[in-house]
C-alpha cells in the first residue's frame, strides 16, 4: 500500500461537498442478490519490493528515510528478499492465482548503464517459485522507486529520466515476458507525483505528462513482446474527487489500459467534511474512516467512465494500529468479508469486475513507518528480531473466501452502508446502496 495523502483527502472531501449542491431527490438504489464471483475471478495478494524486501540499495526512498530522522528506519523490512519463498507459501495456502510484487529498478541498475546479474538472478527466483506455487506473478514495474544515481541526476525533474526508465523496463520486460504475467507499470502514479513534488521539489505536470509517456512507451513494449498481455497503471481511488485527481491521468493513458486497476481503502460521510479540516484530524491512517460499500462506487465510478472494460481491485485491505484492536470493533476479517460482498453485489449489477488483490500478505514498510498494519500475517518489525509471521483473524476468512468464490449468497455485510459517502458524489448520496 501507499500513504494515504491527507491533502488529497481533504481536497477530495471539498470537491465533495461541492458536487453534492448539484439538485437531485434521493432514491434508493435498487437491492439486488449477490452471487458468487465465478471460478475464472482472480483471487490475489499483493507486496511491494522496497516496502518488504528489506536490504534496499541507494536510491530516493532510501535518501528521503536518512533525510528524516523521526522515520521509522527500514533495515530488514519483514526480510521478503530471504523470506519469498515460505511467504509465497503461505500465499499458495490460502488459494489466491495471483501474487503482486515490485521489480527494483534500484537493485537491477545500482549504477548507469551497469546490471546486477545477482538481483536479477533473485528475481528470476522470485518469479519462478510464484509460477511453481501455481499463481500468476503481477510484476509493478514502478512502486515509488528509482536508483539514487537516477535522483543525483533530478529525479522525474531529469529530461532524459524516461529514457533512462524505459532502458531498464524493458530488460525487465524481455526477461519476464516468457513468464506471462499480468503487469503494473506504476503505481498510483498520482500519489507517486505528490511525494516527489514534496520531497524533491518535481514540477508536477511535467511528471505527469512524462509518467503517462512512459506508461504508454512501455505499454507498447509489452504488447510487442507478449501479446495479449494484461497492462495497467492501478489508480489509487480519492473518494469525493476522483475524477479531480485522477481524471488528468485517465485522460492521457485510459487508451492503453487493458483492465483498470483500482487501490480502494477509505470513504467519507459528510459530517467529517469540517472535521478532515480541524486540527483534530485522525492522527493515523488506522482512524480514517473505512466504508466497504464504497468499493462498489469506485467500481461503478470506472465502469461508467469505461464501459465493459474490465476491473480489477489491485489494493484493498484495513490498516490496524501497530496490530491493536481497533477502537470499533470492526475485525480484518469482517472488514473482508464486508468487502466481498460488495465485490459481488457490483458484479451481480454488471460491472465487469475481474479479479481482486488483499494488501498485503504481510505487514510491511508503510512509507515512514511499521506502525500501520495492513497484512493478513502480521509481523512485528520492531521488537521480533526473528521476524515471525503471526496469521490474523483474516486469513481463514480469505482461505474460505476463495474457496467458494465468495460469500455466501445469503451473507449480509456486518455494517449497513450509510445513506449518504462521499465516494464518489453525487451519485454515492443520491443513490445509496441498501442492504435486505
Amino acid at each position: 500500500m501507499r500513504t494515504r495523502f491527507r491533502c488529497l483527502a481533504t481536497a477530495g472531501l471539498v470537491m465533495a461537498a461541492t458536487l453534492l449542491l448539484v439538485p437531485g431527490a434521493a432514491r434508493t438504489a435498487p437491492e439486488s442478490q449477490v452471487s458468487v464471483l465465478g471460478d475464472d475471478f482472480l483471487w490475489g495478494v499483493a507486496a511491494s519490493g522496497f516496502q518488504s524486501e528489506g536490504q534496499s540499495p541507494d536510491s530516493n526512498w532510501t535518501r528521503y528515510i536518512e533525510a528524516n530522522p523521526g522515520w521509522d528506519r527500514l533495515g530488514d523490512s519483514v526480510d521478503f528478499r530471504d523470506r519469498f519463498r515460505s511467504d509465497i507459501a503461505l500465499a499458495q495456502r490460502l488459494g489466491v492465482k495471483v501474487f503482486r510484487i515490485g521489480i527494483e529498478w534500484a537493485r537491477l541498475e545500482p549504477q548507469p548503464g551497469v546490471w546486477d546479474p545477482a538481483a536479477f538472478e533473485y528475481y528470476d527466483d522470485v518469479v519462478e517459485a510464484i509460477v511453481a506455487a501455481g499463481m500468476r506473478p503481477m510484476l509493478t514495474l514502478d512502486h515509488w522507486v528509482y536508483p539514487g544515481w537516477a535522483a543525483d541526476r533530478g529525479g522525474w525533474r531529469n529530461p532524459g529520466m524516461v529514457a533512462d526508465w524505459l532502458t531498464n523496463m524493458r530488460k525487465v520486460v524481455d526477461r519476464y515476458a516468457p513468464r506471462a504475467p499480468v503487469w503494473v507499470t506504476v503505481n498510483e502514479p498520482v500519489a507517486y507525483i505528490m511525494h516527489e513534488v514534496t520531497k524533491n521539489g518535481t514540477d508536477a505536470d511535467q511528471m505527469l505528462s512524462e509518467v503517462a509517456q512512459a506508461h504508454n512507451s512501455i505499454y507498447d513494449y509489452i504488447h510487442q513482446v507478449q501479446p495479449g498481455a494484461q497492462v495497467t497503471s492501478n489508480v489509487g481511488y480519492v473518494a469525493g474527487a476522483e475524477s479531480k485527481v485522477n481524471g488528468p491521468l485517465m485522460d492521457l493513458i485510459g487508451d492503453k489500459l487493458d483492465f483498470i486497476g483500482i487501490d480502494y481503502y477509505f470513504g467519507y460521510e459528510p459530517p467529517q467534511l469540517a472535521a478532515a479540516n480541524t486540527p483534530a484530524t485522525p492522527p493515523g491512517m488506522w482512524d480514517l474512516p473505512v466504508y466497504p460499500e464504497g468499493i462498489y462506487f469506485a467500481l461503478q465510478h470506472y465502469s461508467q467512465r469505461f464501459p465493459g472494460k474490465p476491473l480489477w481491485i489491485v489494493e484493498n485491505g484495513m490498516p490496524t494500529d501497530d496490530a491493536h484492536p481497533r477502537p470499533d470493533g470492526y475485525t480484518r476479517s469482517d472488514h473482508l468479508r464486508d468487502t466481498v460482498y460488495w465485490l459481488q453485489r457490483a458484479k451481480s449489477d454488471g460491472m465487469n469486475i475481474i479479479g481482486y488483490n488483499y494488501w498485503s500478505l504481510t505487514d510491511n514498510y508503510e512509507w515512514s513507518s511499521y506502525t500501520p498494519r495492513f497484512g493478513l500475517y502480521t509481523v512485528n518489525v520492531r521488537t521480533d528480531p526473528t521476524l515471525t509471521r503471526t496469521a490474523t483473524d483474516a486469513v481463514a476468512t480469505y482461505r474460505t473466501i476463495i474457496t467458494a468464490n465468495g460469500d455466501p449468497t445469503d451473507y449480509l455485510p456486518t455494517r449497513k452502508p450509510t445513506d449518504c459517502t462521499l465516494v464518489d458524489p453525487p451519485a454515492s448520496c443520491t443513490t445509496p446502496v441498501t442492504t435486505p
